[in-house]
């Protein structure tokens, strides 16, 4: 996924794209992502949440290499959706393993798959360039090719070394398990909203970042902004790996890292410099610990049958609210020309994910009603 925005230049020249096509691409991911996980949610019930996780890496794999091999704009539309898709079913599988596999520790592997996204998400954007291009004649289709390889010998080694023994409950096919989501439940909203919250920070300012700091002056920021907010991710996942057991059932690391996200927010629009770049790093740093302590709640908070489904519809809100987000924020500088104001959005997603972690209970529960 993370690919295309270091060859954006060459696929908008090679495919003659608009800058309206080239947002629709972008935009594509994380609008699958929503409406794609709770069919996810479907497959885990029916298949388990391994065999889903090896299907979404092999098809998003498949998917990703054949981008490189596309003729025109549609059919890197099409396969930009399956490759999407694929991902998009991962992620309800991921919460129910983490479970199935530490029982006893759940908070911990929370933490080492979030590292894995987070390494996910800095690779590409920092190896494409330098290192990538070069080696494969600055074609942007064998970019693709070389980024699918990876997600398709994860699917293998996941095939090949899974924990042995015989299948657990969770992952026993079963046509009556229950998949769809208790909308009902306060809870669903509660932490779907909360990962919203996180996601829409993250997501809006990356993409208010460049454009605000050109519009201010400064543009020799940019880069330096970007990656201090991505790579300020990295010191709170580590960190977590010790400490997220102690944290997780608590309200006040969520309030915490919510007026964390807020100083950064408010830091980033009224300072300049180095100070900009250090709250920008503080904003992904809480983002960072918010979202590995998120994660690590369905599997705590539910019943085995239920992680998944719970699961999917927090990422089915949490997207939502990812695409949502930023179109506020981009209206509201439309509206008012004031590029400033584009962050207030933002702060309020803080502000949000502080006051739903005050009603949060921290006691498992049994979703139990809604049977498919």
């Amino acid at each position: 996924m993370l690919a295309v925005p270091p060859v954006i230049p060459q696929i908008h020249a090679d495919l003659r794209m608009t800058e309206t096509e080239i947002g629709i691409l972008t935009g594509l991911v994380p609008v699958l992502f929503a409406c794609a996980a709770v069919p996810g949610s479907l497959l885990i019930a029916r298949f388990g949440a391994v065999r889903t996780l090896i299907a979404g890496l092999i098809v998003s794999s498949i998917a990703s290499a054949l981008r490189g091999a596309v003729p025109d704009l549609l059919p890197l539309y099409a396969t930009t959706i399956v490759m999407a898709v694929g991902i998009a079913v991962m992620h309800p599988a991921l919460p129910p393993l983490a479970r199935q596999w530490l029982p006893d520790r759940v908070s911990f592997a929370t933490a080492v798959y979030t590292n894995g996204l987070l390494f996910g998400e800095i690779f590409p954007v920092a190896l494409t360039i330098p290192l990538v291009l070069p080696l494969v004649a600055e074609s942007w289709r064998l970019v693709f090719v070389v980024w699918a390889v990876p997600t398709l010998l994860i699917g293998i080694a996941l095939a090949t070394l899974s924990p042995p023994g015989a299948p657990s409950r969770n992952e026993t096919p079963n046509r009556k398990r229950a998949w769809w989501p208790n909308w009902r439940d306060p809870l669903t909203w509660r932490l779907g909203l909360m990962l919203g919250s996180v996601n829409s920070m993250y997501f809006a300012t990356n993409a208010f970042i460049p454009d605000y700091l050109h519009t201010i002056g400064r543009p020799d920021l940019i880069s330096h902004a970007l990656t201090a907010l991505n790579v300020g991710q990295l010191p709170a996942s580590f960190l977590l790996l010790a400490v997220a057991g102690r944290l997780t059932r608590h309200s006040w690391p969520y309030i915490a890292c919510g007026a964390l996200c807020l100083t950064g927010v408010v830091g980033l629009v009224f300072s300049n410099g180095p100070w900009l770049i250090a709250f920008t790093a503080l904003l992904g740093f809480a983002a960072s610990a918010t979202l590995v302590l998120l994660l690590a709640l369905p599997p705590l908070l539910s019943a085995p049958d239920d992680t998944h489904r719970l699961s999917a519809a927090m990422f089915t809100i949490s997207y939502s609210c990812a695409v949502i987000v930023p179109i506020i924020s981009g209206l509201v500088w439309d509206l008012t020309a004031t590029a400033g104001l584009a962050f207030v959005p933002i702060g309020a997603c803080a502000l949000t994910l502080m006051a739903l972690a005050l009603t949060l209970r921290f006691r498992r529960r049994d979703f139990a009603g809604q049977t498919v």
